[in-house]
């Protein structure tokens, strides 16, 4: 267990991990993810490389960080959206929600820095976001299908919004809903 440290009030390894992701998700934002670098991060920071290695990890690990921080923040508000939901109607909501806050949120810039190309699929087999998809679906027993299923329709509805946000909201009803229109419990 982790002591509080004298001088910063807490155990000092957090706190460092904790300012190491903030300026690496402001240096994402500003310039997207592939112009990253951990010695750009370490220059921010000031500290060396190898204090960042040693918090955080490498680049791929704070990527990961970072994407879990953001998706956390929103999975929160499609969690209240949802409360109580089940079947079609809980995927339709889940799906409006999260696509309206992470269009609002300025990490989003991250994913589409990040955004995998043919072959790279870090997003879509990542187990963080399989969980968040395996949440927004509301089984109680995992189905990788089904939460692939919604985090690639979720990324091309993200990655070409249609102008209309109605016409967008009567295709993810009447398209995406009734794929989900499953039994729960399975």
């Amino acid at each position: 267990m982790a002591s509080s440290d004298w001088l910063v009030g807490r155990d000092r390894h957090s706190e460092a991990a904790e300012r190491i992701y903030a300026a690496s998700a402001d240096l994402m934002i500003r310039h997207g993810y592939d112009a990253f670098s951990i010695d750009a991060l370490a220059a921010i920071v000031h500290c060396s490389p190898a204090t960042i290695y040693r918090h955080t990890g490498g680049k791929t690990a704070i990527r990961d960080a970072v994407m879990s921080l953001q998706a956390e923040r929103i999975l929160a508000s499609v969690r209240d959206a949802i409360a109580g939901l089940t079947g079609s109607e809980r995927i339709v909501t889940a799906t409006t929600v999260a696509l309206q806050r992470l269009r609002a949120d300025p990490l989003a810039k991250i994913m589409r820095s990040t955004a995998p190309n043919p072959g790279e699929d870090w997003v879509t087999n990542s187990p963080i976001v399989v969980r968040f998809a395996t949440e927004m679906v509301g089984l109680s027993k995992p189905d990788p299908l089904a939460a692939q299923w919604l985090i690639r329709t979720f990324l091309a509805l993200w990655h070409w919004p249609l102008k209309d946000p109605d016409a967008e909201q009567q295709m993810v009803r009447r398209f995406l809903g009734p794929g989900y229109a499953i039994d729960t419990r399975r």
